[in-house]
């Protein structure tokens, strides 16, 4: 168990690091952005270099202090708010943000972990490459944050997880010993890869503060298409239709519900969209490709061929830049629609892709059964990543539904392993789904974790009761 930070250590850490380390915290810091969490915090410790994260964690390893690492905050699922147990030290990265280097001819990037995903995005495109990574947070979330929680994003289909976009990495382990791992190496069979041991170990295992990371050609063309089509199976044929068109130049297949353009027309007028009436089912498809290849020839080909068979009913193909990035504000502005209706349970699952189109009417019947909901069902199609958002009735409010709120969650998790599907398809577990994990997970899979956690952490500093849940006291 993690003990209390006093006053004698706090003293003794501000001395061991640079004026200005330790700050207090700022309004709205370590709050659930679902507003319904509230982190604690004994202080909060923003160092500069690697050698400074050595230090403070070495300190609380010593003093057995719990350690919290935080990036830009953007997480779902509390993996940065520490709400039970003794308040621990957050470690922010606000401060290690630089880009240490860029070598376009090896199509690698070395950046810290503090750095904003849409800055590594533009020194990427400022060297003629591609940092694939794409998220609604870009933003504001931070790189470390990203291989920590082995984010996905839009692009998964082509480019991968955060995991697959990441060749070295830098950290400090949890007594406070730096790892040296930041190569740029492609092949690399050197023993036990601790790289990918702290990547999506949601900093249980250690602080993650630099990465090297792949970058890719810029596609030379770039399009994209909306297309009505009349369910998820549909959809689902039209993206097998589509890969035999388009091959691996397909960079996303987003699915996207009539209920959530119907919340965006509520809640974000503003927001374009492209069909007058909106069609309960629809699916945003972006191409990119170099060379000869012509993308809007594609989706031309994709429509004709969808409608023969029946699988689209209408559709826009993007005849400009500016267009297509408003199909890409359309789909990115699904998630803050959703927010200010206010969900009673949001879900990030990943099912398997010929299942899909079974799992999403059989979970809109069981919830139905405990009130009356409507789900939002909407997400990256192509690698089965849905987010499958439970809300109220229309006119009512989430409060109304407080009393049923966890056994929505346990209908939608329960169906999704009946599916073999996963609870977690790209948010990580962070606190909030640490119980789910000990419920649906495999045993052999749990125990393996425990035994991993106690040999590198065996004091249980690092980001405690996250993935791993605290022991009873």
């Amino acid at each position: 168990m993690t003990q209390p930070a006093t006053p004698d250590f706090l003293e003794a850490l501000e001395k061991a690091l640079p004026p200005g380390t330790l700050r207090a915290r700022r309004d709205g810091e370590l709050e659930d952005p679902r507003g319904r969490y509230h982190g604690q915090a004994a202080v909060i410790v923003c160092p500069a270099t690697v050698e400074e994260v050595s230090t403070i964690v070495q300190a609380c390893y010593e003093a057995s202090v719990g350690i919290v690492p935080l990036g830009g905050g953007t997480g779902l699922v509390l993996g940065q708010i520490a709400y039970d147990g003794p308040a621990p030290v957050i470690l922010s990265l606000e401060k290690m943000t630089k880009i240490r280097a860029v070598y376009p001819q090896e199509n690698v990037i070395v950046a810290e972990a503090g750095a904003i995903l849409a800055d590594i995005q533009s020194a990427a495109s400022e060297a003629g490459r591609l940092f694939p990574l794409s998220l609604g947070a870009e933003g504001t979330c931070r790189i470390g944050g990203n291989l920590s929680t082995n984010a996905g994003g839009l692009n998964v289909l082509r480019y991968g997880n955060a995991r697959e976009l990441c060749l070295g990495i830098e950290a400090v382990l949890p007594d406070g010993q730096i790892f040296h791992g930041l190569k740029r190496l492609r092949k690399d069979n050197t023993g036990y890869d601790i790289r990918n041991l702290l990547i999506g170990a949601e900093g249980t295992l250690g602080v993650i503060t630099a990465a090297s990371l792949r970058l890719f050609p810029q596609p030379e063309h770039e399009a994209a298409a909306i297309l009505i089509v009349p369910s998820p199976a549909a959809a689902l044929e039209l993206l097998n239709m589509a890969q035999g068109i388009a091959g691996e130049g397909i960079s996303a297949f987003e699915l996207i519900s009539g209920m959530g353009l119907d919340f965006l027309a509520e809640t974000v007028p503003d927001i374009r969209q492209p069909f007058a009436a909106h069609p309960e089912w629809c699916v945003l498809i972006d191409l990119g490709v170099s060379g000869t290849s012509d993308p809007e020839a594609m989706l031309a080909t994709l429509f004709e061929r969808g409608f023969e068979a029946g699988l689209v009913s209408d559709g826009v193909i993007a005849q400009s830049e500016a267009q297509r990035q408003d199909f890409w504000t359309l789909r990115e502005t699904i998630p803050e629609g959703n927010k200010r209706i206010g969900s009673i349970s949001s879900h990030d699952i990943s099912i398997p892709l010929s299942r899909i189109a079974d799992f999403i009417p059989e979970g809109i019947a069981r919830l139905s059964q405990l009130g009356d909901v409507r789900v939002n069902a909407f997400g990256h199609l192509g690698d089965g990543n849905l987010h499958y958002n439970v809300f109220p009735a229309k006119g009512r409010d989430r409060s109304e539904y407080e009393n049923i709120r966890f056994e929505v969650k346990r209908v939608v998790h329960d169906l999704v392993a009946e599916y073999d599907g996963s609870f977690s398809a790209e948010h990580g577990v962070g606190r909030l789904k640490a119980e789910d994990l000990e419920h649906y997970g495999d045993p052999g899979k749990l125990s393996a974790m425990r035994a991993i956690k106690a040999a590198l952490d065996p004091k249980g500093i690092m980001n405690p009761g996250a993935v791993l849940r605290l022991p009873p006291a």
